[in-house]
């Protein structure tokens, strides 16, 4: 992956893990609330998971790096979806600052977890770069991501999983919150 100039604030996405996720709740809270539930709202997940990392409201930069597998090159639980033609290269700008979207296909050479992994080195070690947030398969390559985010130097990084992480060097926050937020699901419809 290639970036001729990285934001200070980067968001690093595994695609298909992301989607995977948020088809899982959209099929639990259905059944839940008793409603359809809408496809999320891609803007509005990626502002909740700027919040959720430390951006304040202002004229911020932020790039949100999307990697997927070739054979799945969208997001079919979002919208917008398609991460070739309606998000590479795209920008939206609210009261966070500018997001800029960019995808990169996992290539034949490197398994998708390698990629990842030599993706979020590239970006922690970019010395303009000061706030990461990570969105990966802690199942899969969770200790490689701790690692790395452990040994970055003067970064602020937040890992986003489903279950609450442990160790140091990051922030933990948990994405199903953002998820639920960006999917329309009220806390109100969840009872109790």
């Amino acid at each position: 992956m290639e970036q001729a100039k990285w934001s200070e604030n980067v968001i690093l996405v595994d695609a298909g893990y992301l989607d995977r996720v948020a088809f899982d709740l959209t099929v639990n809270f259905e059944r839940m609330i008793n409603r359809p539930v809408p496809a999320a709202d891609l803007c509005h997940w990626l502002d909740c998971v700027a919040l959720d990392g430390g951006i304040t409201p202002r004229a911020n930069e932020i790039q949100a790096v999307f990697l997927y597998s070739r054979s799945t090159p969208g997001l079919r639980h979002f919208n917008p979806g398609s991460l070739k033609d309606e998000l590479d290269g795209k920008a939206f700008r609210d009261n966070l600052g500018e997001f800029t979207l960019l995808s990169f296909p996992v290539e034949e050479v490197v398994s998708a977890e390698d990629f990842f992994i030599e993706s979020l080195e590239h970006i922690v070690g970019a010395e303009e770069v000061k706030r990461v947030m990570v969105v990966a398969d802690m199942e899969t390559c969770g200790n490689r991501v701790k690692r790395v985010a452990g040994q970055a130097q003067e970064k602020d990084i937040t890992l986003f999983a489903m279950e609450p992480l442990t160790g140091r060097g990051f922030n933990g926050e948990i994405l199903g919150y953002s998820l639920m937020s960006a999917l329309g699901i009220r806390g109100e419809e969840l009872g109790g």
